[in-house]
């Protein structure tokens, strides 16, 4: 089956067509501070697309309906530090999520830091941003408490 084109279109066959569009990724301040103009801030840019892989990495697989696998669950991981699993497990976990999820993101690195006499774990994610090609450092610390 061919596909029908318009004279404007020209000889499809031979000129590639490309184009370049830049977006801006825009989202809420999930801390809902109050803007002097009433208004609650914007994260723009990297620090929306931070914003929204650090939301990802933090939720807990099944906690969102008609989705199970959403979500890092990197929680599960803090009641069994030295025993089931080691720092791959987890990088391998935070970068299936990210590509799966998070299309405006290309992790390029991830480093993991086990301390089981702290009950904690370090995550360190660097990632470039898509459309602007920005490289940005995520770091979460999750503790377990007592």
């Amino acid at each position: 089956m061919a596909k029908a084109f318009s004279i404007e279109d020209g000889n499809l066959a031979q000129i590639p067509i490309t184009s370049s569009r830049t977006r801006l990724y825009k989202d809420l301040d999930l801390e809902f501070l109050n803007r002097p103009s009433g208004d609650i801030y914007k994260k723009t840019d990297a620090a929306a697309v931070k914003q929204a892989i650090k939301n990802l990495l933090m939720t807990n697989r099944f906690e969102k309906p008609f989705r199970p696998n959403f979500g890092g669950g990197l929680n599960e991981f803090l009641f069994s530090l030295s025993t089931e699993f080691d720092e791959i497990d987890i990088q391998e976990r935070v970068f299936d999520v990210i590509t799966s999820y998070e299309p405006r993101a290309a992790v390029q690195k991830v480093n993991v830091t086990l301390l089981p006499d702290n009950n904690s774990i370090n995550v360190t994610v660097v990632f470039q941003v898509i459309s602007t090609r920005e490289v940005v450092e995520l770091t979460l610390s999750l503790v377990r408490l007592r």
